[in-house]
């Protein structure tokens, strides 16, 4: 049964990482977006596997659900979503991926050396903690209040980024035209060409 576990683990985990890859290599923002929920539902299986039914409902509720629609929408206030004829901002990729990497190894390292990887399974008739919704939401409101209003404050900045982006002058956006507004500049430009050379004109050439 271990092993069993174990498999579904490391199947997990690649697909999370496989997906989290796609989400920065692929090109159409779209497709990226999409990746991104992919991971997100890796993450909640993940949950579901260490046997947190109530972190993975809420990771299915709150990312796929939540933060995937309000990523969709701001990518859908921006023009290009292909990635196509879109000049690079920063060319020297690898040293962005140096920088992300040594700050993730800053975060990791500290948790993974301070981790009490000594677990002891507990005794006959003792109650095991488990922490309820009631203890979380506590949690949340109490002792990590100041991670929950900065990653809501996080998201909401990213939001009118994604509007300030999109924005133009009035003057240099392109007007689409009705049909009705189609078919009449049709029809006067054809006017135009059919209609007989005035006198001056004629006189000009």
């Amino acid at each position: 049964m271990n092993i069993l576990i174990m498999v579904i683990f490391l199947i997990l985990s690649a697909f999370i990482l496989g997906a989290a890859l796609a989400v920065v290599t692929v090109k159409n923002i779209i497709h990226a977006a999409l990746w991104l929920i992919a991971s997100f539902f890796g993450v909640g299986a993940l949950y579901l596997l260490m046997e947190a039914e109530f972190v993975a409902v809420v990771q299915v509720l709150i990312y796929v659900g939540a933060i995937s629609i309000l990523i969709l929408f701001a990518i859908m206030l921006t023009r290009h979503v292909t990635g196509e004829g879109v000049r690079q901002l920063y060319q020297r990729w690898w040293v962005a991926l140096l920088v992300s990497g040594g700050l993730f190894g800053l975060l990791i390292v500290p948790t993974v050396y301070n981790f009490n990887w000594e677990a002891t399974a507990p005794q006959a008739g003792q109650p095991v903690a488990i922490s309820s919704a009631v203890e979380l939401g506590t949690a949340f409101m109490g002792e990590y209040l100041l991670p929950f209003e900065l990653a809501s404050v996080l998201l909401l900045v990213a939001l009118i980024g994604a509007i300030v982006i999109a924005f133009e002058e009035r003057s240099r956006r392109r007007k689409v035209l009705t049909l009705a507004e189609e078919f009449a500049l049709r029809q006067q430009q054809t006017q135009v060409a059919a209609a007989p050379a005035t006198p001056e004109a004629s006189a000009e050439l």
